[in-house]
């Protein structure tokens, strides 16, 4: 079965462009070595840089995606190259995909006794399984915990004490770790993992476990944390994690004035104990959703300084943010709205009102308010999912003139947009602004395909580009474009003086120069060679070697030979006792 709505630019519009290059290379390498289908869930083997296979995940029903997921530790933009590459499977070899039963078609075959004896086989052979199912066994029985005080935020229905035990083990595990002599951090991962099981607890609506979870995991933190903090261990991370689990918590059930005094006396205290802000959690306890200019502004009545009666504080951004989620999940989409208007968050704001199908008002609202390239690339986005893909167009337009830091990522998306909608001029423009900040060969000639008889012209600026352009990681581009161009001269440059961690790139170079520029060859690659081996580094002799063949190839283009066999016995002269060099020499055919 085919996933519905799937296309090459579905793909490409939720992946940025070097993912989408990168995972059309895995999947013309055949790296996605399996995909299963269960029901509407796929799962795909993808090899990668690791030893296993990274585990991707993909979700949906009949309106589309509705899930996606790559165990790899990507933290970019948008999708993977290990997701592409499965999506491209699922587009293009629909027949490789395997079909086997759901997990209910296959629980349907045990009974109560089987599935106890596969559960416990499973366990034991995923020992850290049990957690989960701990967890879960207490979410769905929701056991209540019975409380010496009857106060109302005792009123939850998880036993928190596991989670304090959670937090203590993983300190201990941590210090055991660097004792060891492991060098990485042992805590914050698997901390964050700990806290996110309250953040799961309120985007259900469940405040009131949250705030129980996140008080024994702050709890725990504090009294434990000087464990770590002797070998080096920083708080920073995590407590901004649990100052904004704690904000939401709050903010999504209501708590009683006691309860609210209890849990500001405790956040005062873990600020002082453990050197920590709790700012944020602490303002969303003195608001709540009662505070009179948050309730103005929820009724569409917006003051200039939105709901903030003196200086508007450092966190006045993630609180509107934490807010905006809630008002979302809740759809209180008008009251949502307002509060983005007021409190600047323009991105927002104006992606919501797509999301509502309020097109015109986006657009209106766009042209007043839009100023951001990120901003207007997250409301291009938007629109194209609602099917607006010329309103889309327009708005990634005007975004390439906006400040930001995403111009190479909208470049590419407007510009596959426009061929989409047939608009070659837009998707020209879209390129040229994306070569202009991360140069590459295949853009280089996608522009070349589209400019069509102006190539010529636009192929003068290009290179005045690349001319001017510094900054490293571009390299390997401009070496490709003047070599394709026969610009012998510049591709010398690029790679005169880089370090011989860029071998390739200047071997490339020195391929394509030897018949016109041998004695560039031979003066640099005897110069790369000799820094091995008068430094004696055996290990990289075979380097050295390499080099020397790239000498000894242009002596012979230059019929120079004569003058490499002179060097070639000084050199055996000077290393002749270099036993591993010697052997290389023979081996590889310089003797």
């Amino acid at each position: 079965m085919l996933i519905p709505k799937l296309s090459e630019f579905t793909i490409r519009r939720n992946a940025n462009a070097k993912s989408f290059q990168r995972g059309e290379a895995y999947y013309e390498a055949d790296a996605v070595i399996s995909l299963t289908q269960r029901g509407n869930l796929l799962q795909a083997e993808v090899e990668g840089n690791e030893v296993h296979p990274y585990q991707v995940s993909l979700s949906f029903n009949s309106g589309g995606l509705t899930s996606v997921k790559c165990t790899c530790p990507y933290e970019g933009d948008g999708w993977c190259k290990h997701i592409v590459a499965t999506m491209l499977v699922c587009m293009r070899q629909p027949e490789s995909i395997q079909e086997r039963p759901t997990l209910e078609q296959l629980l349907n075959r045990l009974n109560e006794q089987q599935t106890h004896k596969l559960l416990q086989q499973l366990v034991a052979e995923y020992p850290r399984l049990i957690e989960a199912i701990d967890r879960h066994v207490n979410w769905i029985t929701s056991t209540p915990v019975i409380q010496p005080s009857a106060k109302a935020l005792n009123s939850y229905t998880i036993d928190p004490k596991p989670f304090a035990q959670k937090v203590r083990q993983i300190l201990r595990n941590a210090v055991r770790a660097w004792e060891d002599g492991d060098d990485d951090d042992c805590v914050t991962e698997e901390l964050l993992s700990v806290v996110q099981t309250a953040v799961d607890l309120s985007e259900r609506g469940d405040g009131k476990n949250a705030i129980a979870i996140l008080e024994a995991i702050t709890s725990s933190c504090v009294e434990n944390w000087d464990d770590v903090a002797n070998y080096g261990a920083d708080n920073y991370e995590i407590v901004q994690e649990l100052n904004a689990a704690w904000c939401e918590a709050i903010l999504t059930t209501e708590l009683t004035p006691e309860e609210k005094i209890d849990i500001q006396v405790n956040l005062e205290a873990w600020q002082d104990e453990w050197d920590a802000d709790f700012e944020l959690a602490s303002e969303a306890l003195r608001q709540g959703w009662d505070y009179p200019l948050l309730v103005q502004v929820l009724q569409g009545n917006i003051p200039e300084m939105g709901v903030w009666e003196e200086e508007i504080p450092d966190y006045a951004d993630d609180l509107a943010l934490i807010r905006l989620k809630i008002l979302e999940r809740q759809e209180r989409y008008q009251e949502y709205l307002y509060l983005a208007a007021a409190e600047g968050q323009t991105e927002q704001y104006l992606t919501m009102l797509g999301r509502l199908g309020r097109v015109d008002e986006a657009m209106v609202a766009a042209q007043a308010q839009m100023n951001t390239m990120e901003a207007a690339f997250a409301l291009a986005k938007t629109l194209s999912e609602q099917d607006s893909l010329s309103e889309a167009l327009d708005i990634a337009q005007i975004g390439l003139n906006l400040p930001g830091n995403c111009q190479y990522e909208l470049g590419i998306w407007t510009s596959n947009l426009a061929q989409e909608l047939g608009d070659r001029e837009a998707a020209l423009s879209g390129l040229i602004v994306a070569f202009q900040v991360q140069p590459s060969f295949v853009d280089y000639q996608k522009i070349a395909e589209l400019a069509g008889e102006k190539w010529e012209n636009i192929k003068s600026n290009l290179l005045q580009i690349l001319h001017k352009s510094g900054g490293w990681g571009n390299e390997s581009a401009k070496v490709d474009i003047f070599l394709y161009e026969g610009l012998i001269d510049d591709a010398i440059k690029i790679v005169d003086e880089l370090s011989s961690y860029h071998s390739d790139l200047i071997q490339q170079v020195m391929d394509a120069a030897i018949a016109v520029k041998p004695s560039w060859v031979i003066a640099n690659a005897r110069r790369r060679a000799e820094f091995i081996m008068n430094a004696g580094k055996a290990e990289y002799y075979d380097e050295a070697v390499q080099w020397l063949k790239k000498a000894r190839a242009a002596y012979l283009e230059s019929e120079r030979k004569a003058d490499w066999d002179n060097y070639k016995a000084k050199l055996i002269q000077e290393h002749g006792r270099k036993r591993k060099l010697m052997g290389l020499f023979k081996e590889k055919g310089i003797e």
